[in-house]
């Protein structure tokens, strides 16, 4: 899990972040995305991909990485920006303000998935990265708790959608309910499942 982090300290790089994101999938709610900077002797037991962790284990991590990271940054892309931009570029937009609210700023980034961040900071891609890098795993773990509390709340101002409990994705609870109630005002209206019952301007 630090072989990337230590092959790009062998290269001299300093201040190394993993970024990725969660909530590319959902049919409402933000695109969540965080980096993270942790210190190369930084002990984390347990980190792994967040999707392979209990809640209770990624809450218990959540605090563990802010306590012992060297940075944390987060960004979202809301349902807005998504709709108008798409949602790659939302995430890719989210994943640049993750890295801009890192102080001290990174000097190399580890980004999860395929596609570069629009930013001239050195960076290397990883599939299936936050199985990979422990910094990667670490953002995943922040973004995936940020993302999952903030479905929560919107769970209870738009009750009746099942927020907490699948977090927006689209799933056949929540889809019946979208037919049944229409789309709320954080719902994807460009994303299928939606689109089919958005109705004039939202």
């Amino acid at each position: 899990m630090r072989q990337f982090e230590e092959l790009a300290a062998r290269r001299g790089y300093r201040q190394v972040a993993g970024v990725d994101e969660a909530g590319r999938g959902p049919l409402a709610g933000p695109v969540v995305a965080a980096a993270v900077i942790l210190p190369a002797d930084v002990d984390l037991p347990g980190v792994n991909d967040s999707k392979k962790l209990t809640p209770s284990r990624r809450d218990e991590l959540f605090d563990l990485i802010h306590s012992r990271a060297v940075a944390v940054g987060v960004g979202m892309g809301d349902h807005l920006l998504i709709d108008r931009i798409n949602i790659l570029q939302a995430t890719l937009a989210a994943m640049g303000e993750a890295v801009g609210a890192l102080t001290p700023p990174p000097d190399y980034l580890l980004v999860d998935g395929i596609s570069c961040i629009p930013l001239s900071i050195p960076q290397r891609t990883i599939k299936k990265g936050d199985s990979a890098s422990i910094s990667i795993a670490a953002a995943s773990i922040i973004a995936k708790v940020t993302r999952d509390r903030l479905m929560a709340a919107y769970d209870r101002q738009y009750p009746g959608y099942g927020f907490a409990e699948h977090k927006g994705y689209g799933c056949a609870s929540h889809l019946a309910a979208i037919a049944s109630l229409g789309p709320c005002p954080i719902h994807r209206a460009t994303f299928r499942g939606v689109k089919e019952h958005v109705k004039g301007e939202r």
